[in-house]
């Protein structure tokens, strides 16, 4: 009995440690960077630089989630699908960050609230960052380099990040 109890929990274990298909934008890079957000509003960032990152860890949850969906359907109801999820998940947080006071409505950047901003911004630019490494891979028929979706996803972030920096600090 103890045998046929160790042959199920080994396989069990090696069923898990073994995954016959891996996504772009993993659980655990998702988890990375809400560790990383939290880190950011307990260190003191701008607000609307930890908006970005909200916005880009969305669209990373969003991603997550429609690949769950499968890829066998069509592209047009991949896309749809797709965009449908990641408008759900920014409109829930959003309304969540209202609904429990977690958006502070002291400065304002183009009419919205620092961290408002800085979530639209990122949702924004990481979706369309997104299209763009998909028509590269298209286009090419593979990836120009190793990890390239982290790279252009991770790389558009620090990007934006600095610009808003230089734009919130020296000039409005």
């Amino acid at each position: 009995m103890l045998k046929k109890i160790s042959i199920i929990f080994t396989s069990g274990l090696l069923y898990f440690r073994l995954p016959d298909v891996v996504y772009a934008h993993c659980p655990l890079c998702v988890a990375g960077a809400a560790v990383g957000i939290t880190l950011t509003r307990w260190v003191g960032v701008d607000d609307s630089i930890t908006g970005i990152w909200i916005g880009g860890f969305l669209g990373a949850i969003a991603f997550w989630l429609s690949n769950s969906f499968g890829r066998e359907n069509i592209i047009f109801f991949n896309r749809f699908i797709g965009a449908l999820i990641y408008l759900l998940v920014f409109a829930t947080t959003l309304w969540s960050f209202y609904k429990f006071n977690l958006i502070i409505r002291m400065d304002s950047i183009f009419g919205f609230d620092k961290l408002t901003f800085g979530m639209i911004l990122g949702s924004v630019i990481f979706y369309l960052v997104d299209i763009l490494n998909n028509f590269i891979k298209r286009k090419n028929g593979k990836r120009l380099f190793p990890y390239q979706s982290m790279v252009f996803s991770l790389g558009s972030m620090v990007v934006v990040s600095i610009a808003v920096y230089i734009l919130i600090n020296y000039y409005i």
